[in-house]
């Protein structure tokens, strides 16, 4: 019967109600004597979620916020789309033997007749959403991104394969004229689509891969890549032309490395991209970085300092001088966590000044300086003018070099407190990284007070989250004793469509706070290795990252398997 549908099909545009007014066992009448889904709300004092809600009681259903949830498209496609937009309804979950269908219209059996014939032994779970929700949801899923995509490649496609009957320009002068003017070109609208599905998906990376045979775009995605619908390999050498463009880069330059930046306000906010083109054997590897000019500044509980590490941290971010250095790889949330003691400290008698390549956040009160490499205007110059700014507090946004470094020590040593970041795998091989710097030992004894490690865990979905009876050898493999923890509940995430099935949504931060006691300092003094400052600061109570990490397992916050592969190597 659903093969034989009449050809007449309510569109989005129309009102889907109309076909839904015949009396059912499921009406439910207002006081008025209305049906609820016909009352209009804007004439009564109640709210639309309230009438949703009421809706769903009486029809014994669940709401289901649609918009919340990613859903997967091999679901969705399991209702056509004509009947998705007649009866304004969603597969939205599917199983072997069930299926979860939203509906707008909750007391319309048309949709329950025709979609149960449809799926002859299937158990059906209806759930409620917004009429609108489930308009928007039609359109994106439908006449979504993919849909979306293909269009724009089958215009490209028929531009150059009809361009020279029509009498249009080559495919290369068309793409060239789309890169230049015409901005609602393909490729243009290709791209920005691109930007837009990263900023949903909350990326911090998009790669753009060129290979033999094809072309590949990945999100990086709470630091895990992820490869989407790419397009063809023939857009490769516009898409990255376009992309440089963008960036303020030479087109004609494919043989060195280079950089550049893109400001662009998607989906309402603000986001600066850095841009990065690389040489490589099959064209140039571009990959962008996602910043928001208009960063939220977190609280140090929400970056994932434990209770006791925020009030050791409190404490020495109000010194009066000395350097606080924060460690770890890129991306690991270094410049966040800096920013976040900024904003603690950040008061109308501390005049604080950063040097930054590029400011991350713009943060009202505090001076920030962004380093120009092609004027000059390096670190290390950028940080002897600052100091004739008689500054309290000083960002340095990293010690790269030995001039750099000296600079930053000669400010502690004269009275300045000083943030900055530092490329070491842990917290004591800070203070032999500077040394092997060319900075004398005494002089990071002296200006050095403490180091903070930092990484990123993904943390368990909430949505999915549940207990799980943990693996006694993968407990010891941790280092900790399976019998201290037979009884403990862990959690990991199930997998749907809120975390897109990956059991995780989100990072959190796991921490190493070494101080510089007089014992640490007199090991850094005389040239002690890495493994001699850690003894050390284990013995005086330093817990590792791999420590920190287990509590957050232990609180639920992330999954053994996670912390055991960040923190990879740590004894």
């Amino acid at each position: 019967m659903a093969d034989q549908e009449d050809k007449t099909i309510t569109t989005h545009e129309e009102d889907p109600v109309e076909e839904s007014k015949e009396p059912s066992g499921y009406q439910v009448e207002s006081e008025s004597g209305q049906r609820l889904q016909d009352v209009d709300f804007a004439t009564v004092e109640v709210g639309a979620e309230d009438m949703l809600e009421a809706m769903a009681k009486q029809a014994n259903m669940e709401v289901f916020q649609i918009r919340r949830h990613r859903l997967r498209p091999e679901v969705v496609n399991l209702l056509p789309e004509k009947l998705a937009r007649r009866f304004n309804a969603m597969v939205v979950e599917a199983g072997d033997e069930h299926l979860k269908i939203a509906v707008s219209d909750p007391f319309n059996l048309d949709v329950h007749d025709t979609l149960g014939f449809r799926f002859p032994g299937k158990k059906i779970e209806w759930v409620l959403s917004k009429e609108d929700d489930i308009r928007l949801s039609i359109e994106r899923y439908y006449k979504g991104d993919n849909q979306m995509v293909e269009d724009m490649l089958n215009e490209i496609s028929e531009d150059q394969e009809f361009g020279s009957a029509k009498g249009k320009k080559t495919y290369s002068d068309m793409l060239q004229e789309d890169i230049q003017i015409d901005d609602e070109g393909p490729i243009i609208r290709l791209v920005d689509l691109v930007f837009e599905e990263a900023v949903r998906m909350r990326a911090s990376d998009i790669h753009f891969e060129p290979f033999e045979t094809k072309f590949i775009i990945r999100f990086r995605v709470d630091g895990v890549l992820h490869e989407i619908q790419s397009p063809s390999k023939k857009l490769q050498g516009p898409i990255l032309s376009r992309l440089k463009l963008m960036a303020g880069m030479d087109l004609s330059e494919k043989r060195v490395p280079q950089d550049g930046r893109i400001q662009k306000v998607i989906l309402g906010r603000h986001f600066d991209f850095r841009v990065s083109a690389l040489p490589a054997l099959h064209g140039e590897s571009i990959v962008t970085r996602l910043l928001e000019q208009s960063g939220v500044l977190l609280g140090l509980e929400q970056i994932g300092f434990l209770e006791d590490n925020v009030e050791k941290f409190k404490q020495m971010i109000r010194r009066p001088h000395g350097i606080i250095l924060m460690t770890g790889p890129t991306g690991s949330g270094k410049t966040t966590t800096l920013y976040s003691a900024l904003n603690v400290i950040n008061n109308v008698d501390t005049k604080i000044v950063t040097v930054e390549n590029p400011v991350e956040y713009q943060i009202e009160g505090i001076n920030q300086v962004q380093v120009n490499d092609d004027i000059g205007l390096s670190f290390s110059l950028a940080l002897r003018s600052i100091l004739r700014q008689a500054p309290n507090v000083i960002l340095v946004g990293e010690i790269r070099d030995l001039e750099t470094g000296e600079i930053a020590i000669s400010a502690a040593m004269t009275g300045h407190l000083v943030f900055s970041t530092l490329h070491t795998n842990d917290a004591p091989g800070a203070n032999t990284r500077l040394v092997e710097m060319g900075i004398k030992p005494f002089l990071v004894a002296s200006a050095i007070q403490a180091i903070i490690a930092q990484r990123l865990v993904r943390t368990i979905c909430k949505e999915c989250k549940q207990p799980y009876e943990a693996d006694p050898m993968v407990i010891k493999d941790m280092g900790f004793d399976p019998d201290e923890y037979a009884n403990h509940t862990f959690y990991r995430g199930k997998g749907c469509e809120t975390c897109n099935y990956t059991g995780y949504k989100g990072r959190t931060a796991i921490h190493e706070i070494l101080e510089n006691s007089d014992e640490i300092r007199d090991l850094v003094m005389n040239n002690a290795s890495t493994d001699e400052i850690r003894k050390v600061a284990r013995k005086q109570g330093m817990r590792t990252l791999r420590e920190d990490g287990w509590k957050k397992v232990l609180r639920g916050h992330t999954t053994m398997v996670e912390v055991a592969r960040i923190t990879a190597g740590d004894d």
